[in-house]
């Protein structure tokens, strides 16, 4: 198939790169070629492994750090771009049920080819970018033929009837940070508000003083494989008067400080390993990037690759639901506001519960409430579903933070798992480490993660008879 760059597309595209270096000062986004040291496929797959799953889940990556994007929409640009690739290709195959309607494809045409342009056209949409040269550089791959050409129109065709099922899903205004009424606020002690002022490493993550609160609609968007964003909501937050409330107090006060005199050297690593802050490609992005590394010599099919990848990015969505969710319904307060300014109305008679008006966490304490933990949901849902398609958790590996520029202490920091139910672990509890969170958003973050990926991979995509 030829592909026609006429006047008007150059003109487009040519106008649309100028407008964005206008307004950003930067020119606009574009993906890494793999071998290239910006693209994240070159840091971990190995040349023989690298194929069209990778290579658009690598765009998906590189448009996310190059836009600045943040967890909860990253996961749902996600999850939108990997389910439109592999329902066009397995519309072509048919091996697997799926609960969308895509139908069947032309049993002639190139599942390949259909599955990088269903993926470039969804990520077209939810990414604001065109992709037209990635596009043509991916089609000069495969040879012109009637199979290219029917992938393409297939591929065209899955691509917009995915962002046409995802219409109206809520997604557009939980995008914006404001209430706009989705949840009602907490009336007593526990209710959430930025502490600040913010702080940040340089070049590392940093907030505005009293930014809003972090879209605060993403709980009550559509999900992929829940029944609804409830489904797996928590159980209700401590008494702040409770036994169980000060011995979290004390143990995040001392833990999770700037100045921790408890906190191992070890532990300081993970927490900035496990950060993801808004310079990359967000904790979502890093655990498609674990996948990408786990699963390229598995000797899984390319219909079997193209659904892991699916069944990663829905159920990192729906993570993203789920957490902010429990976030906004509970409202509870960071650590940081109740060891610095809130400790003396909590009403609990322990005497560690305590102000310490000059306290600060290790990382950056986010802009949103705390409970329960997106970085435990995301953890666990994708460490469980990797290993529900690995076929065991037990696996042994080791990994580079994708975005060591983050925060410089991390080049050439190179860290070891046992398994990936320790590697999802360690994700969770970096978290304390840093000060940011409470120990039970991490317990239950962990067990909400890992019923969303059981749930999805046992009855979204079945394989056919």
């Amino acid at each position: 198939m030829t592909i026609n760059l006429s006047r008007r597309k150059f003109l487009l595209v040519t106008a649309g790169a100028a407008c964005t270096t206008l307004v950003t000062g930067c020119p606009a986004p574009h993906v890494a070629p793999f071998g290239h040291r910006s693209s994240y496929g070159t840091q971990i797959i190995k040349p023989q492994h690298w194929n069209t799953v990778f290579q658009s889940v690598d765009a998906a990556l590189q448009q996310v750090r190059d836009q600045r994007i943040s967890p909860p929409r990253a996961a749902y640009n996600y999850s939108v771009a990997t389910a439109a690739g592999f329902l066009a290709a397995n519309g072509i195959v048919q091996a697997y049920g799926e609960p969308f309607g895509i139908g069947a494809g032309p049993r002639e045409a190139n599942p390949e080819v259909a599955y990088g342009i269903a993926f470039a056209e969804a990520a077209a949409e939810v990414f604001q970018q065109p992709f037209l040269f990635e596009r043509i550089a991916f089609l000069n791959q495969f040879p012109n033929n009637e199979a290219k050409s029917l992938g393409v129109q297939w591929g065209k065709t899955v691509g917009r009837r995915v962002c046409e099922i995802r219409t109206n899903d809520s997604s557009e205004p939980s995008e914006v940070n404001y209430y706009l009424g989705r949840y009602g606020r907490r009336s007593d002690v526990l209710r959430w508000r930025p502490t600040g002022p913010f702080y940040g490493a340089t070049p590392g993550p940093a907030f505005a003083s009293f930014d809003r609160a972090l879209h605060p609609g993403q709980g009550k968007m559509k999900s992929w494989t829940m029944t609804n964003s409830s489904q797996f909501r928590a159980a209700d937050f401590y008494d702040p008067a409770s036994p169980e409330f000060a011995q979290e107090f004390d143990t995040i006060c001392h833990l999770g400080a700037a100045n921790s005199t408890i906190r191992t050297a070890d532990q300081s690593q993970i927490a900035l390993f496990w950060e993801d802050g808004p310079w990359g490609i967000t904790p979502p992005g890093h655990f498609l990037y674990i996948g990408m590394q786990l699963l390229q010599d598995r000797g899984l099919s390319f219909i079997e690759l193209a659904r892991a990848f699916a069944l990663i990015g829905m159920t990192q969505c729906d993570a993203s639901i789920c957490a902010w969710d429990n976030k906004y319904h509970y409202d509870i307060l960071r650590p940081e506001s109740a060891i610095r300014a809130r400790a003396p109305q909590l009403g609990n008679p322990d005497p560690r519960v305590k102000r310490h008006p000059r306290w600060r966490s290790y990382i950056p304490t986010p802009e949103f409430p705390a409970y329960t933990s997106g970085h435990s949901t995301f953890g666990a849902a994708a460490a469980e579903m990797i290993a529900l398609i690995h076929g065991r958790d037990n696996i042994a590996f080791s990994g580079r933070s994708p975005d060591e520029v983050l925060w410089p202490q991390l080049q050439g920091v190179t860290r070891h798992w046992s398994s990936l139910s320790h590697m999802a672990e360690e994700n969770g509890m970096s978290r304390l480490y840093g000060g940011v969170h409470w120990l039970l958003d991490h317990t239950e973050g962990m067990k909400a993660g890992r019923a969303i990926a059981r749930q999805a991979f046992h009855t979204i995509f079945p394989q056919r008879a």
